[in-house]
């Protein structure tokens, strides 16, 4: 971490003494560098966000019973970003480095060097051909609408429990993005991905096979204001109604990691060790002047319909998908001192045996000093488990209540 942070240092320095221009434009813009002959453009943003966690174990269910109570306080995320052109605006390019212990404490298998997973984004885009565009390199993939959204941008503390079972994260590869109008205002973007399948980070090679991921979103009214398709919140309250529609299918084939592109590498006496797996997405964004919604839907299987993974003797069991459907449905009223009241439903069913049924209701509300670059956040949770099959339900619910302060420069 030191030498990360040295370099980071570096190389910050090194553009400071270039002949270029540096300016600050406002609050959470970033420090902006462009060099005199307008041949690279830099902007460099500094985040975090600080977190305070309560639970309480509901006993047999009984709001009159709380027990187990668990408090948590602690730097959620840490982030360095850099972006701008190199050479043209044409050629662009994003780095992203996590520096908190969640952003950078998984990387401990062989997988990843034994090193910690500091490179979040690590990618360039060239905008070849009108409305085409190529990306290389690291990032998130075109999969669910709120893994894409930044967690800068959340409407919520955190992303739905359907974000943390189902999405496909980041992974390392190449994107072509097509986006083009087909009548009038009606705009379609098409988005194309060829990557590794194994996540962000895995230095110690390619262990299963590719994946494939395939994106089509609609938007019928036109671009939103800001990409505010992209933004949680009614941060720019649109004039107009603004819809956009995605849908989403990805083929990891082969895949070794219990969620695809992320959790347990499955081994087999030390062979790496999985099976296909297909996952379909369907979302859509709403805004119209302080109102929002956003609705996702997600469903992932392995190509056989069989979750359990079975070492070479076919008896035992040696991993396990994530396999099931999730539906996440928040919407959000924005007031116009800048407040917020929010609510979030979101039902998780994993497929028999790999988990227990789980719905969150989630009320939050919020203050936006300055959009999402200064804002308070609070939000409560009840969450209601229930053990799947003809079992016994033995599993209690949980009173969430969370809140949190993010900073962005």
């Amino acid at each position: 971490m030191k030498k990360f942070m040295l370099s980071a240092s570096i190389v910050v320095c090194f553009c400071l003494t270039l002949s270029a221009q540096i300016s600050t434009k406002k609050f959470g813009k970033g420090i902006q560098f462009q060099d005199k002959n307008s041949t690279f453009y830099m902007k460099m943003n500094v985040r975090f966000q600080n977190l305070i966690s309560n639970s309480w174990d509901l006993e047999g269910d009984d709001f009159g019973s709380f027990t187990n109570h668990t408090s948590n306080i602690l730097v959620r995320r840490s982030r360095l970003k850099f972006g701008g052109w190199a050479y043209s605006p044409k050629i662009q390019y994003k780095m992203e480095f996590g520096l908190s212990n969640r952003d950078i404490g998984n990387g401990i298998g062989s997988e990843f060097n034994r090193a910690a997973n500091v490179i979040l984004d690590a990618h360039v885009t060239w905008n070849f051909y009108k409305g085409f565009s190529i990306r290389f390199g690291q990032g998130k993939l075109p999969g669910n609408r709120e893994r894409v959204i930044s967690s800068a941008n959340l409407q919520f503390v955190d992303r739905s429990r359907l974000n943390s079972r189902f999405n496909l994260d980041r992974d390392v590869g190449l994107m072509l993005v097509h986006k083009h109008k087909i009548a009038g205002d009606f705009t379609l973007i098409e988005k194309v991905a060829m990557s590794q399948g194994e996540g962000r980070n895995v230095t110690a090679g390619h262990f299963g096979g590719y994946e494939y991921t395939f994106r089509l979103e609609a938007l019928p009214f036109g671009s939103f204001q800001s990409k505010g398709d992209y933004v949680s919140s009614a941060i720019k309250r649109e004039p107009t109604p603004k819809l956009s529609l995605g849908f989403t299918y990805d083929i990891n084939n082969n895949a070794v990691r219990e969620r695809g592109n992320l959790g347990d590498f499955i081994l087999d006496n030390g062979s790496y060790t999985g099976k296909t797996l297909n996952t379909f997405y369907a979302d859509l964004m709403f805004k119209y002047q302080g109102l929002s919604i956003m609705a996702e839907y997600a469903n992932r299987e392995t190509e056989d319909g069989n979750p359990i993974v079975l070492g070479a003797d076919g008896i035992t069991a040696i991993g396990e998908f994530y396999t099931g459907s999730a539906l996440n449905v928040q919407t959000g009223y924005m007031f116009k001192n800048n407040y917020e009241i929010a609510a979030r439903v979101t039902t998780i069913k994993p497929d028999l045996g790999i988990d227990s049924d789980d719905t969150r209701y989630t009320l939050g509300f919020s203050k936006f000093v300055v959009g999402h670059k200064l804002k308070v956040q609070t939000d409560i949770t009840y969450r209601s488990v229930t053990t799947q099959g003809d079992v016994v339900d033995t599993k209690d619910d949980q009173f969430i209540w969370r809140t949190q302060f993010e900073l962005q420069f």
